[in-house]
């Protein structure tokens, strides 16, 4: 068994061709199989939009799970209809109210909802373009919280609902919100990224309630498994992840092996380059070993080993289709049995 730590579109480009039965049997990847796969998700992006919890990477693997994804964006259901969305820019239009992120007032941002602590927008004109379908999932989402289930237990029931074998875990049932300080001023990471389009330089980010946060026992199970980090951005998308208490402490337990999301001196994708120097670290693969030192060994782009402290394996790590995917896992599969063979006791 092997357990992933996922966020934004890396990890999930990874997984392709492990969920919802299409795994490959003769691809020999028992470890990555939907089966015995257990996912765990980051939940830093997430925001209330006009009153519903949105959860974008838990949802790009619950909908990879259920083979509906976009993988066009690798976000949303496939042939999804938008006409809510379209619908709230005409009352928009007509009402003259303003577009674009909102954020609701300051004292409405932990009353409520305890899950939507710090990232509570407005549905006035959504900044975030919703499907239709989509949309379902995340009032289902919302009403199973409201009705006192944990984002755990809502995300079993939907994981359940679309059809996704492999066992998908929030990072937290407490809330913590990724914060993007810019010159001009403290904004979420959706309103940095999509909101912004990731135009405002960024001088730190801030994983927000993280301190009072903690993993669930199921997350503290699934780390004492082999450890695979996917090749997102490992201050967005891996960071909050690990500001929880607790997870740093158990991934320096167990064998963990870390794919690199850089390619050719470039990240895999998203803005990951400019976080990660905002962080004091290189946007490199040696940057990659500081910001994980728990991790055993890395997954390199061909050519990039460079003077890593842990062992690497070298393989081409552009992932394009399952093909491509299944070349990277079996290179993460080769890292964690290099880490057995040479220690023991991890």
């Amino acid at each position: 068994m092997v357990t992933v730590l996922s966020g934004g579109t890396g990890t999930p480009k990874l997984l392709e061709g492990t969920g919802s039965g299409r795994v490959d049997a003769a691809g020999g990847e028992g470890p990555f199989s939907s089966e015995t796969l257990t996912i765990v998700a980051n939940t830093g992006d997430d925001i209330e939009l006009g009153g519903l919890l949105v959860s974008p990477d838990i949802d790009t693997l619950l909908f990879q799970g259920g083979d509906v994804l976009d993988r066009e964006y690798w976000w949303g259901i496939e042939g999804d209809t938008h006409r809510t969305n379209e619908a709230l820019f005409e009352l928009a239009s007509e009402a003259g109210l303003s577009e674009g992120p909102q954020y609701l007032p300051e004292k409405a941002q932990t009353a409520g909802r305890r899950l939507a602590r710090w990232r509570r927008f407005s549905g006035i004109a959504e900044f975030m373009t919703i499907g239709d379908r989509d949309r379902a999932v995340h009032i289902t989402r919302t009403s199973l919280i409201d009705r006192g289930e944990t984002l755990t237990e809502a995300t079993r029931v939907l994981g359940e609902a679309v059809g996704a074998e492999s066992e998908i875990l929030p990072m937290s049932d407490d809330p913590v919100a990724t914060i993007v300080h810019t010159p001009e001023g403290a904004m979420h990471f959706q309103e940095y990224w999509v909101g912004r389009e990731g135009e405002p330089t960024v001088e730190d980010v801030e994983f927000r309630g993280s301190e009072e946060a903690a993993p669930t026992d199921a997350v503290l199970e699934a780390l004492t498994e082999p450890v695979v980090i996917g090749p997102s951005n490992p201050v967005t998308s891996v960071g909050p992840i690990l500001s929880v208490p607790g997870v740093r402490e158990a991934l320096a337990e167990t064998t963990v092996v870390a794919v690199s999301p850089f390619l050719a001196g470039e990240a895999f994708s998203g803005p990951a380059a400019e976080l990660m120097r905002a962080t004091g670290r290189e946007p490199t693969t040696a940057g990659l070993a500081e910001a994980y030192p728990f991790a055993d060994a890395v997954v390199v782009d061909s050519g990039d080993g460079g003077d890593l402290p842990v062992p690497t394996v070298e393989t081409n790590i552009r992932i394009d289709g399952e093909a491509d995917a299944r070349r990277v896992r079996e290179a993460a599969l080769r890292a964690i049995e290099r880490v057995r063979e040479g220690d023991g006791n991890r």
